[in-house]
C-alpha cells in the first residue's frame, strides 16, 4: 500500500480499490493522477486488479443519479444501475466464469462470493466489451445475475477485475487473488 505513483507505477501488480460512488472514486483517483497511473502501467505492460467501484472506473463511464462520469477508458462501456426488485445487492452470490478463466481456476461451479453495490456493467450494455478483438484474446467476462445479468469480472491480459470483493468472499475470494498474484512477473 503505497501513496508513491512512482511506486504504484512500477510495483508488481497494482490493485485499484473502490468504496462509494463512481463519480467520487473518478475524482479522487484523478486528483492524485490514479488514471495517469493506471494508463502508463498498461502501456508499460505491468498488471492491474480492479475491486468493486475500482472495476467500475475502468469502464468508459459511469452514470449515478443521471450524472454521466467519465472513467479510465480502459474498456468500452457505461456502468449502470441494475435493474433490480431490492439494491444495493448485498450478500452472497454465485458467478458464471468463461471457459479459460485464470482468475476462478480451480474453483467449483458453485462457488459463492460477497457483493456489495447498485452499479455495474450489465450485460445488455456489454457489446462493445464483448466484441473487442485483441491480439491475445477477448476479454473473458464472467457474469452474474441480480436482477438482470451483469459483468461480475473481466480478464484482459495485464487488466483483471472483479465486481465482487473478493477479500470478503472467504476462500473463494482468497483463490481468486491467489490466482491474480500467480499472474504477476
Amino acid at each position: 500500500m503505497t501513496a508513491d505513483l512512482d511506486a504504484a507505477l512500477t510495483c508488481d501488480g497494482l490493485v485499484v480499490p473502490g468504496v462509494g460512488a463512481y463519480a467520487a472514486c473518478m475524482a479522487g483517483i484523478r486528483g492524485v493522477g490514479g488514471d495517469k497511473v493506471i494508463s502508463q502501467r498498461i502501456e508499460r505492460g505491468r498488471p492491474v486488479l480492479g475491486i468493486c467501484v475500482g472495476m467500475q472506473v475502468l469502464f468508459s463511464s459511469g452514470v449515478e443519479h443521471g450524472i454521466r462520469t467519465e472513467g479510465c477508458e480502459v474498456w468500452p462501456g457505461t456502468v449502470q444501475r441494475l435493474d433490480a426488485p431490492v439494491l444495493p445487492h448485498m450478500g452472497w452470490n454465485t458467478v458464471l466464469p468463461p471457459d479459460g478463466s485464470v482468475l476462478f481456476a480451480g474453483l467449483d461451479a458453485g462457488a459463492r462470493f460477497y457483493f456489495v453495490h447498485s452499479y455495474a456493467l450489465r450485460m445488455r450494455d456489454a457489446g462493445p466489451l464483448l466484441a473487442l478483438d485483441l491480439p491475445a484474446s477477448r476479454p473473458r467476462v464472467t457474469v452474474a445475475t441480480h436482477g438482470e445479468p451483469f459483468a461480475a469480472a473481466v480478464e484482459d491480459g495485464l487488466v483483471s477485475a472483479t465486481q465482487f470483493h473478493p477479500e470478503k468472499s472467504g476462500d473463494a475470494g482468497a483463490i481468486v487473488l491467489k490466482n491474480w498474484l500467480e499472474t504477476l512477473p
